[in-house]
This record gives C-alpha cells, sequence and structure tokens, in this order.
C-alpha cells in the first residue's frame, strides 16, 4: 500500500473507532458484564465462517461470470481478488475503490480491460436487480419487520428503490447505445485533461473508443451466448446476500440474543444502502451509527453496544485484515513477476 493509503485506512479506522466507543459509552451497565458471561463462542466463530462463505460466493460469482466469456480464472485467484478489494473499499467513499481493483485484477489475468469493465459493472447490475428484488420482499413480505424499524427507515426503502431503479435505467441507456457512454466518457476526460496536448488527448479518445467496444462487445455476450455466467451470477449474488444477514444473526446467538432473522434481513439491505453514499472512507461510522439506532428497537441496551463491535469486527476489521494479507501476496506476485530470469 502507498503511504496516502495507510492515511485513508487510518482515518477509516479512526471513525469507526471513536464511534464504537460513543456506542459502548452509552450502551454498557451493570447487565453487560453478565451478559458477556453468557457468549456462546462457537456461534461467533460460524459468524466469521459464514462471512469468509460470503467471500467465496462473491469469488465465484466473479469466477464464473468470466469463464463464461471465454477466459480462466481459477476460484484461488478471483478470491484473492475478492479479499484486495476488500481493502481499497475499506479506504474510499462509498466503498468505491473496490471495482478499479478488481478490474486490474483480471486485466492481469490476462482477460482484456473492456471485458474485465463489464464483469465488475454486471457484478454492480446484478446487486442493484438483487437489492430491488429483496426491497420488494421486505414491503411486501416483511411488511411488520419494516414498519417497525420507523418513518426514516421507510423512506429509505423507497429511496433505494427509485436509486437503484435509475442506475439501473442509465446502464440499460449506455449498454444499448455505446456511442452515448462514447460522448459521456469523453467529456468527462476532457475535464481532467484540459491542459493536455491534442495529441496527447487523441490517444485517450482512441483508447477510449476501443474500450467501450470491448466493453459493449462482452455486454453482448453476456445477453447472447454468455448467459449462464449471468444466472450463475444472480445465483451468487443472492447466496451473498443471504449470507450476510446470516452473520448477523449468528452473532445474535453467540450473545444469548433473539436470531432476529427478518428483522436483520431489513436491516443489511438498508445498511447496504447507506453504505452507498460517500460520506466517509469505507462508510466507516455510517454503518455503525446506523446499525446502532436500527438494532436498538430490538435489542437491550446491556447487548447493543457489544453486539455492533463484533458486528463491524466481523464485516469491517475481519475484511480489513483480509484485504492486507491479499495485497501482501499481490506485492510479492509482482515482484517475482518483475524479477530477471536466474
Amino acid at each position: 500500500m502507498e503511504r496516502s493509503q495507510w492515511k485513508w485506512l487510518v482515518v477509516s479506522i479512526t471513525f469507526s473507532v471513536i464511534v464504537l466507543a460513543i456506542v459502548l459509552l452509552f450502551t454498557i451497565n451493570d447487565q453487560t458484564i453478565d451478559s458477556l458471561r453468557k457468549i456462546n463462542p462457537v456461534f461467533l466463530l460460524l459468524a466469521f465462517i459464514a462471512h469468509i462463505f460470503t467471500m467465496c460466493f462473491w469469488a465465484w460469482r466473479v469466477q464464473l461470470m468470466t469463464n463464461s466469456l471465454g477466459y480462466r480464472v481459477g476460484f484461488l485467484y478471483s478470491l484473492n481478488l475478492v479479499f484486495a478489494n476488500l481493502l481499497a473499499a475499506a479506504i474510499t467513499p462509498a466503498q468505491a475503490g473496490g471495482e478499479p481493483v478488481r478490474i486490474h485484477e483480471l486485466y492481469k489475468a490476462d482477460v482484456p480491460l473492456g471485458d474485465a469493465t463489464a464483469i465488475v459493472i454486471m457484478e454492480r447490475v446484478l446487486d442493484g436487480i438483487m437489492l430491488a428484488m429483496l426491497a420488494a420482499f421486505a414491503m411486501i413480505v416483511l411488511n411488520r419487520e419494516w414498519k417497525s424499524l420507523g418513518e426514516t427507515s421507510n423512506l429509505i426503502m423507497y429511496v433505494t428503490l427509485a436509486f437503484v431503479t435509475g442506475c439501473l435505467i442509465l446502464f440499460f441507456v449506455f449498454a444499448t447505445r455505446p456511442q452515448t457512454l462514447k460522448c459521456t466518457m469523453i467529456r468527462i476526460a476532457r475535464i481532467f485533461t484540459k491542459h493536455w496536448e491534442p495529441e496527447r488527448f487523441s490517444e485517450v479518445s482512441c483508447r477510449i473508443d476501443q474500450e467501450v467496444d470491448n466493453f459493449h462487445g462482452a455486454l453482448k455476450k453476456f445477453v447472447r451466448s454468455a448467459k449462464g455466467g449471468l444466472v450463475w451470477g444472480l445465483f451468487f449474488t443472492m447466496l451473498y446476500w443471504v449470507s450476510e444477514c446470516v452473520t448477523a444473526s449468528l452473532i445474535l446467538v453467540g450473545l444469548g440474543q433473539p436470531p432476529l432473522i427478518f428483522e436483520s434481513f431489513v436491516i443489511n439491505l438498508i445498511l447496504a444502502i447507506l453504505m452507498m453514499l460517500p460520506l466517509t472512507p469505507g462508510s466507516s461510522g455510517i454503518a455503525e451509527v446506523g446499525a446502532t439506532s436500527m438494532y436498538a428497537l430490538f435489542l437491550p441496551s446491556a447487548i447493543l453496544g457489544i453486539f455492533i463491535v463484533i458486528w463491524r469486527l466481523v464485516l469491517y476489521y475481519f475484511n480489513i485484515a483480509l484485504g492486507i494479507f491479499s495485497s501482501v501476496l499481490i506485492v510479492r506476485r509482482e515482484a517475482t513477476a518483475g524479477r530477471p530470469p536466474s
């Protein structure tokens, strides 16, 4: 990691630690010690295992979608790619840094840049479709649990549907009108290259034109000959989100609380949208505040702070550890690749 990345990682962790400390300060009471004695470590271990399975589902999604386009990427390579993505997501607003990392790693695996971009964007499209489906499911089937979170959460759910729908419409426009996408990207490129020589900008325009064609070609493959990749992608996307919700329920059971399966389902859905807001690096602080305010409706104060700390330990700090481990492997790989033969 570069020095600036370490700086943003420290900022992200600091945000999280401060918010967690405040949550603990206002929730710890005399009953907390008794609650800690009743912790079942088996279920907490299962929560970590469930989260690892979540990452595996993501890796299988990347692998099968890539393979469906005719490129061969192994499962372990895909898993390491996902781990590296976690660290980048932890230091960028709205966790947006993960996408370039995944594109870069696919490119290093001999997947053309346009195709790699199409795979990563299709991942986000599948996430959007799944979030829209889950939001509709929560509104219709889990109506009681959804409404129990209050008017603010209801508003977030409606905004979620509008936001996801808008993104899907925008994707459809760009997918069906590649010329519109080219013009948009060239205009954006002009903003950052105002002082470049015409010849240099012309090279960038040609590269944009070429990669948009590759991107559009990959989308055509997904729709025509690589439909299996989309089917598997949607399947593992569903498993990914279900596993994320199960992780929270396992932690609750480990703390001697009811699993709150349906409530956790709705809460995690809302949090997934909140964490898309580009407010803090890795959405640290936002996740803690959001989870605390919603789980406070169902959990006693004595256990609430402890639950939030463990929940973030599994879903955030563990991610950072996995990301650092993956980054070390990638640096060693690059160093070995750049070393002259003996």
